[in-house]
């Protein structure tokens, strides 16, 4: 049996009503190494509030790999090199604005972030000092990223 939430909408033109079926936003996360330094987390700058990975909503028309680098740069002005994805994360209840399915991606980069967009504050944290006040289901992701990072590290090796 379908759970679907119908949402009314109409038509600005003619005014023809219906119901269109309510779905997920989707988004991007990225897990930002810094060589030799550690991961970048943003501060967000809305809420909900806390130390986030840099990341957002995939706009239409934008593949996910290109949504990734694009919110990379608006939240850190850094670029960045894909190194796959991590996996999806799908929890409806993993952002308190809706239901939102995440695509995680590893990257790396070099140079010197600064906060943009979203980000009241960017920040390298060594893995010894990452923050504990993680927004959404954060620290989760970086758990499972933390479990498997040594492969990731041997994978972002082949790229450079």
């Amino acid at each position: 049996m379908s759970t679907k939430k119908l949402t009314p909408e109409k038509c600005p033109r003619c005014g023809h009503s219906w119901l269109r079926p309510q779905q997920p936003s989707v988004a991007v996360d990225i897990i930002i190494e810094m060589p030799d330094r550690g991961l970048v987390l943003i501060q967000r700058a809305r809420p909900p509030w806390g130390w986030a990975l840099p990341g957002g909503f995939v706009d239409y028309g934008e593949s996910l790999e290109d949504a990734a680098r694009r919110e990379a740069w608006e939240e850190t002005s850094l670029t960045i090199t894909l190194a796959g994805q991590l996996g999806s994360y799908s929890d409806p209840g993993r952002d308190p604005r809706g239901h939102v399915i995440s695509t995680v991606f590893v990257a790396t980069a070099q140079g010197h972030p600064r906060a943009a967009d979203d980000a009241r504050h960017v920040e390298v944290f060594p893995l010894a000092a990452l923050p504990r006040n993680l927004a959404f289901d954060h620290g989760r992701i970086l758990a499972d990223y933390l479990h498997n990072r040594a492969i990731w590290l041997e994978r972002i090796k082949i790229i450079y």
